[in-house]
């Protein structure tokens, strides 16, 4: 198997036998692999942009993992699925179909009681899937695709611009973004919602 680079700054490695599962045997870098995963989420884009969606729908599993099959499931056999090994970041992988359903009760109530504007509703429930960490790659771009699905299906809002630049290739966007990652890790959403929205 091709896929031998390097990972950039808390992005999560794919595992030897997660690599078995790439659909498309040519891939052989980094580059590659990310051109074929960028046309695939920009695909998912428009199919989920196409849908009629309530927060019902939106906060389940199964949508979840459906979002996320149609985001990688031409590349990878294992999209939609959740891991089955243990990351860099996340919870233990036997905690995710737990911690997922509480993020998603969680995240219905917020909606319901207006706990919180539009905006930090999205982020809150993009940055609690991320350290959940639900798959065995591609958790950043889901969660982000996740916000934007909230705040546009739900609120008919905007979709988020996340600063306008690749946050998949290390730079000063990724670092800003990780930055206010971290700041969320402290319950600080503030930074997080102002890049979401740059």
């Amino acid at each position: 198997m091709g896929l031998d680079f390097d990972y950039t700054n808390w992005q999560t490695p794919i595992d030897e036998d997660e690599k078995e599962g790439l659909r498309i045997p040519t891939i052989a870098t980094r580059e590659e692999l990310d051109e074929y995963e960028q046309q695939n989420i920009e695909d998912a884009l428009l199919w989920v942009m196409s849908q009629r969606l309530k927060a019902q729908t939106i906060f389940t599993e199964r949508f979840i993992c459906l979002l996320h099959r149609r985001m990688y499931g031409t590349i990878w056999s294992w999209a939609g699925k959740f891991r089955k090994t243990d990351k860099n970041l996340g919870i233990d992988k036997w905690q995710i179909p737990l911690a997922l359903k509480s993020l998603c009760e969680d995240a219905l109530f917020w909606v319901r009681h207006e706990t919180y504007s539009p905006d930090e509703i999205a982020i809150r429930f993009k940055h609690r899937i991320v350290t959940i960490h639900c798959f065995p790659n591609g958790n950043g771009r889901h969660s982000r695709l996740m916000a934007d699905v909230i705040i546009s299906k739900i609120y008919k809002k905007p979709l988020f611009s996340w600063g306008s630049k690749n946050l998949v290739q290390q730079g000063e966007s990724r670092m800003a973004y990780l930055s206010a990652v971290k700041a969320a890790d402290n319950s600080d959403y503030d930074k997080l919602m102002t890049f979401a929205r740059g």
